[in-house]
């Protein structure tokens, strides 16, 4: 069935019902049928990272059937509860991704106070430890993806902004922020080399 292509109103009432009683092959013609609807046309529009967008259809679909009993069909097709769950569940992973940017942020915050405030004089001992860090994280940086590196550089070393970072990368912020937590998650598989 094509995106264009919807079932029979009655059809699909029959099968929402035989799905309410447990029959797996309804719930299967359900997913058939509005699964990739529910993708292209309400979760990646709303959510273009794919993997993030993959991840909220699954739990949908997870949902509808946990709860497809507490559905009751009228002269609407299921399609427009089903919408409603996924996005909900593409609100619910913005409010995560700000939740943990803001905690990120004010980490590196308190770091940055911290290390101003408590800067001394640094050692010759401190100094060959600095130095030896550098290189073996410039090490690492060379065992992971190009682009990875590029985006660790980018906001960590050279302390640009997020939306810097992402234009120059040419991405948008969120999938900025994607490729910068699978960069850190890279890094720390690589390092220390």
């Amino acid at each position: 069935m094509s995106l264009l292509e919807l079932p029979a109103f009655e059809e699909e009432k029959q099968v929402v019902l035989a799905a309410q009683q447990g029959d797996r092959l309804s719930a299967g013609k359900l997913y058939e049928w509005f699964g990739e609807r529910l993708y292209r046309q309400t979760i990646l529009p709303r959510l273009p990272v794919v993997d993030q967008a993959e991840d909220v259809l699954r739990d949908a679909f997870r949902i509808i059937f946990e709860r497809i009993t507490q559905f009751t069909p009228k002269d609407r097709s299921i399609f427009f509860w089903m919408r409603r769950i996924a996005i909900n569940l593409v609100i619910d992973v913005y409010r995560r991704e700000t939740k943990k940017r803001k905690i990120a942020e004010n980490l590196l915050a308190n770091d940055a106070v911290y290390e101003t405030v408590s800067q001394r004089p640094m050692s010759a001992e401190k100094k060959i430890e600095l130095s030896d860090t550098r290189k073996m994280i410039e090490k690492s940086l060379t065992r992971i993806n190009s682009r990875y590196a590029q985006a660790l550089r980018l906001r960590l070393l050279e302390d640009l902004s997020r939306e810097e970072c992402a234009n120059i990368l040419e991405v948008t912020v969120n999938n900025f922020d994607v490729l910068f937590h699978r960069a850190c998650k890279a890094f720390r598989s690589n390092y220390p080399p």
